[in-house]
């Protein structure tokens, strides 16, 4: 079973590589970060704190979410709706980062990634994939680029979509969110001893892809 592990902080630039690679291969491409900020959205639907763990673990094993795919695309189904849309906004990404942190929360998701990798080739993105979620994975990644660069591209990302951001808070919410993954007691965001290192800064797209596609090839 080919799995290949991409791990790094937010804005990085892995989540559009994975997907490229993924359609260059032929394999599964599952969007781990899409889970978890659907966890926050189910925790948003029913006004709980996201670092409220006992509130929290009192949701967690009955959520209904499901994972399936269209045409190639991977959409996140939250209590029979179609939520990928819903789920990229700001607000569910700084909470997506505050309920990630939970132990029980990663244990979930970690569950439900493990197993969609055990019965399929698949490449998947995130912050512990190397480390927790696969770490036996045969090709692993760790992208990362400076904050202001990964702010920049998220900020061009939003406004393109049409929401109203400011360069200023994205960068301060990185860096917090850097630092809540990065810092977090369970599995927390790091690079893998076996990881190859790949700082996207002055990298486009394409180049990231083909290194990656390079070394898996080889």
């Amino acid at each position: 079973m080919l799995n290949i592990a991409l791990d790094g902080p937010s804005g990085s630039g892995k989540s559009t590589v994975a997907k490229i690679i993924a359609k260059k291969l032929d394999i599964l491409y599952l969007d781990t970060g899409a889970m978890y900020r659907a966890c926050a959205l189910e925790a948003l639907y029913r006004g709980v704190n996201c670092l409220d763990e006992g509130a929290v673990e009192s949701f967690i094993n009955e959520i209904d979410l499901k994972i399936v795919y269209e045409n190639g695309a991977q959409k996140t189904i939250l209590r029979g709706e179609d939520v990928s849309q819903k789920i990229r906004q700001n607000e569910v990404s700084m909470m997506a980062s505050n309920i990630s942190s939970l132990p029980c929360v990663r244990k979930k998701m970690v569950e439900m990634q493990r197993d969609v990798a055990r019965g399929v080739d698949c490449i998947l993105d995130g912050r512990d994939i190397g480390t927790h979620v696969l770490p036996d994975a045969e090709f692993k990644f760790y992208v990362t680029a400076r904050p202001e660069v990964r702010a920049e591209r998220r900020y061009k990302e939003l406004t393109e979509k049409g929401q109203t951001v400011e360069y200023d808070k994205i960068l301060e919410e990185i860096n917090v969110r850097d630092y809540n993954d990065s810092h977090r007691e369970f599995s927390p965001l790091r690079q893998a001893a076996d990881a190859i290192l790949l700082d996207t800064s002055e990298m486009t797209i394409d180049e990231v892809t083909e290194f990656i596609l390079s070394k898996v090839k080889k």
